[in-house]
C-alpha cells in the first residue's frame, strides 16, 4: 500500500470527489473505487465491484452515497447512471461454496483484486472501502467508511449492492421457501425461521456458525425422532 501522496491539497468542499480530485492533481488518475456487498450475509454470493468515474462531476451522480443509506429505488436509478456514465466498472461474484472454502475475509480481498483487474482501464490509484488490499497493480489507500466518503467507492457500492440484490431475487424464485427476495440472505429472524423449517439450501454458507448450528440442531432432532 502506498502512502497518501505528499503535498496533495485536500479540499473538503469537493465533497465525495475530494479524494479523487486530490489524486488527479498529483497525476495519479484514473482513480478506481472498490467495495463489496454481502459480506455480512449467511446465504448467497459476495459481490465485489470496482468503478472509475470521469474526473468531471455529473449532475446525474449528485445523489451518490453509501448504498446502505439509499432507498432501493434511488439505488436502482443511480445504478443505471453509474453504469452508463462511468469511465469503467466491473462486478465479481464469489459464490457461497468458494466463501466456505477460503473464508469471507480472503474472499473479500481476492474479490477486490479481481474486480480491479477486470476494469477496462488501468487505474493509477485505488481507493478501497476499509481494507488494505495487497497484490494490486496500482498504489492504494483503504478509506474507513469509504462508501460514504469517496464517490468512486460509493459508485462501486451501488453496483455491488444492486447486482447482489438482483441475484437474491432470482434465487428466491429458484429456491422458494426461504424468502431470499425479502432478507437478501442476511441473518434476520425471518431467514433463521426459514432455515429451521427447511434446513440450509445449497446457497447457504455452511462455514457460518448460525447456519452450521442449525444443521447440528436438525441432525439432533432427526436422531431424537428415530430413537424416541
Amino acid at each position: 500500500m502506498s502512502r497518501w501522496p505528499p503535498r496533495s491539497p485536500v479540499r473538503r468542499a469537493a465533497g465525495l470527489r475530494t479524494f479523487e480530485f486530490a489524486l488527479h492533481r498529483q497525476g495519479l488518475g484514473p482513480v478506481a473505487g472498490v467495495d463489496e456487498a454481502g459480506r455480512g450475509a449467511c446465504a448467497g454470493p459476495l459481490v465485489v465491484a470496482a468503478c472509475v468515474l470521469k474526473p468531471t462531476q455529473l449532475a446525474s451522480l449528485a445523489d451518490l452515497d453509501d448504498s446502505k443509506r439509499l432507498t432501493e429505488k434511488t439505488r436502482e436509478t443511480l445504478y443505471q447512471s453509474v453504469t452508463r456514465y462511468a469511465h469503467a466498472w466491473s462486478a465479481v461474484i464469489i459464490d457461497a461454496a468458494e466463501i466456505d472454502r477460503i473464508g469471507i475475509h480472503v474472499a473479500n480481498i481476492e474479490g477486490m483484486r479481481r474486480a480491479v483487474a477486470a476494469l477496462d482501464v488501468t487505474p493509477g490509484y485505488v481507493l478501497s472501502d476499509g481494507f488494505v488490499v495487497p497484490g494490486l497493480t496500482a498504489p492504494s489507500l483503504p478509506v474507513i467508511g469509504g462508501d460514504g466518503a469517496a464517490a468512486c467507492i460509493a459508485a462501486a457500492s451501488i453496483i455491488a449492492k444492486v447486482t447482489r440484490d438482483r441475484i437474491m431475487v432470482a434465487m428466491d424464485a429458484d429456491l422458494p421457501g426461504y424468502d431470499f427476495a425479502i432478507h437478501k440472505g442476511y441473518s434476520t429472524a425471518l431467514h433463521m425461521s426459514r432455515i429451521d423449517a427447511a434446513g440450509p439450501s445449497p446457497q447457504h454458507r455452511m462455514s457460518y456458525r448460525n447456519v452450521a448450528a442449525r444443521v447440528v440442531s436438525s441432525a439432533n432432532d432427526d436422531r431424537d425422532r428415530l430413537t424416541g
